[in-house]
């Protein structure tokens, strides 16, 4: 039963790990870096000496298990953070590519309506006054400015 706390302490504390490096990460491109926490700045000088020697993945990789390891430990984890689940690897097309690409919904199919089935569907026409056009509006207020100023004079 104790697993279960941890696991979510665990998934909280990576989650919040990942998106705090990014945050500070591009803070620090933005010009900000002498804004961020201590330890930010701490993650992240180390995260720029490691460059040096490996790969941009795997510095990023080390300094967000750091981080993570930091944030499970304060928010109440018990000993070594546990590594997290593996995440399916995304999807061929989106490895090639970062771009996000939005779909418009499938139109929703259209029920076949006869004439007579149409005319009966229609709404009946209002009893009441008719719209006035809104070029009949602008006439009368043209006709209204001009006899206000008409009879100012």
């Amino acid at each position: 039963m104790a697993a279960k706390p941890t696991t979510t302490i665990a998934r909280k504390a990576r989650t919040r790990a990942e998106a705090d490096f990014a945050t500070w990460l591009m803070m620090a491109k933005l010009g900000s870096f002498d804004t961020l926490p201590d330890n930010a700045q701490k993650v992240l000088n180390d995260y720029r000496e490691r460059l040096e020697r490996m790969s941009e993945i795997e510095s990023k990789a080390i300094a967000v298990r750091e981080t993570y390891q930091a944030y499970y430990s304060d928010m109440g984890g018990t000993g070594e953070a546990p590594e997290p689940e593996p995440r399916s690897p995304p999807p061929a097309e989106a490895a090639t590519d970062n771009v996000v690409r939005f779909q418009k919904p499938k139109p929703k199919p259209q029920p076949k309506v006869t004439r007579a089935a149409d005319r009966a569907a229609r709404p009946a026409p209002q009893t009441g006054r008719k719209p006035v056009p809104a070029l009949l509006i602008f006439a009368a207020l043209v006709a209204v400015v001009v006899a206000w100023k008409f009879l100012t004079r």
